[in-house]
């Protein structure tokens, strides 16, 4: 992620200065962003003349010395609360007064990264998707004491890298992920319940996204999908579906693409391919969850697959939406597309869901909460403007702007 944004900010022409914590790493992240700057020369979309100017912009570190003259930072380190807070207590002691602390984290409460610090007025989100010099979102996320010129300024800076940037308020997984964090939970449930993975992957690619949640899964890394997932099991504990199958994989060294194995196996061309012995992890999973399996499961539609995982998005960015995090539900029809890659012809998250109708998605979720627990509860929004028989997308009156 620090090198796909430091390609996106030098190839805007904002000088960028790169720290590592060693002498190896330092070097594996400049060559990262030489690989990225490089493949845009063999697509003829740069010159050498400007590959060589580009990359002069960059300036790898391995202290803060050199930060005593930056405006903005962006850390992007992996999601571990305490060394982000020691990161931003660090900054803090070296970056001048005026100086942006922004996160790139993907999850975590910002309050929480800045607890250690005094700049609780200079901190926010920027969150960046990946690869982050590809993907057009960038998610920018406020506290309550975050600076209303820190937002301009980071918007400005969105602008000029080309990005769409949102404005979102602060809470665990922001607008994008917390909207998206029962995606991959709900194909977890219909696998442990006799649903095949591959054909939950073909299924929700033909709906239009860029691949299925178990290939997301596999090309994000399990470390990674295991530290967020945590985070909201941690904070939504009622409402999470808690299933050992991607830890019970990590145990037996498969962590994603990076490794070769994950749900799929993976060549030298990172070509997937599926992997005949997944059965037996996903047996063990079922034997922890005590869930057998259901031949309604095994034979379900493809219009149930795709609502059974999609449904549970609705009634979470329908809580995004009621509680202020996002002011208006094109944000998250806009986070939903360029963030998560759902299709653009579907209109967004919401969009999509007023094409179904609110008192159609709630009564599923309310048939499948009966049967299956809180997981698929639908939420008072969604209750409240189903019983209306309203739009998702109209304004919400009650809600206090985090704005």
């Amino acid at each position: 992620m620090g090198s796909g944004i430091a390609t996106a900010l030098i190839l805007s022409n904002y000088p960028v200065i790169l720290k590592e914590v060693n002498e190896k790493f330092l070097e594996a992240g400049i060559d990262r962003v030489k690989a990225n700057l490089q493949s845009r020369v063999k697509k003829g979309k740069m010159s050498l003349e400007k590959f060589g100017k580009t990359i002069s912009l960059l300036t790898g570190v391995l202290d803060y010395e050199s930060f005593r003259d930056v405006d903005m930072v962006v850390e992007a380190v992996i999601e571990e609360v305490s060394l982000k807070q020691q990161i931003f207590a660090d900054l803090e002691k070296y970056c001048p007064p005026h100086c942006i602390l922004a996160s790139n984290t993907s999850t975590i409460d910002l309050n929480l990264i800045g607890k250690r610090t005094k700049s609780q007025y200079r901190i926010v989100g920027a969150h960046f998707f990946s690869p982050a010099h590809v993907m057009p979102l960038l998610e920018i996320v406020h506290t309550k004491q975050t600076s209303p010129q820190i937002i301009v300024d980071l918007l400005v800076v969105g602008k000029k890298i080309r990005k769409t940037p949102i404005v979102v308020g602060n809470c665990t997984g922001f607008a994008v992920n917390r909207m998206f964090f029962p995606y991959s939970q709900a194909a977890l449930f219909l696998v442990e319940r006799g649903t095949d993975v591959y054909r939950i992957d073909r299924v929700i690619t033909k709906f239009g996204m860029p691949m299925g949640p178990f290939r997301l899964v596999d090309l994000v890394g399990f470390g990674v999908g295991i530290a967020t997932g945590t985070q909201f099991i941690e904070n939504f504990p009622d409402r999470t579906y808690k299933s050992m199958l991607v830890p019970i994989m990590q145990e037996d060294k498969r962590s994603g693409e990076a490794t070769g194995k994950g749900f799929y196996l993976y060549d030298k061309k990172r070509k997937a391919r599926p992997d005949p012995e997944l059965n037996k992890y996903i047996e063990q999973s079922r034997s922890i969850s005590g869930v057998a399996v259901d031949p309604k499961f095994v034979k379900l539609s493809d219009k149930d697959i795709v609502e059974t995982i999609f449904f549970p998005v609705v009634n979470e960015a329908c809580r995004v939406f009621a509680e202020g995090i996002a002011v208006k539900a094109a944000d998250l029809d806009i986070a939903a597309v360029m963030g998560m890659g759902f299709p653009p012809y579907r209109g967004g998250i919401m969009f999509w869901a007023d094409s179904l109708g609110s008192n159609y998605i709630y009564s599923r979720l309310e048939e499948w909460s009966k049967m299956y627990g809180e997981f698929f509860k639908p939420c008072a929004f969604l209750a409240e403007r189903a019983a209306k028989g309203a739009s998702l997308s109209s304004l919400v009156e009650q809600a206090i702007s985090r704005l």
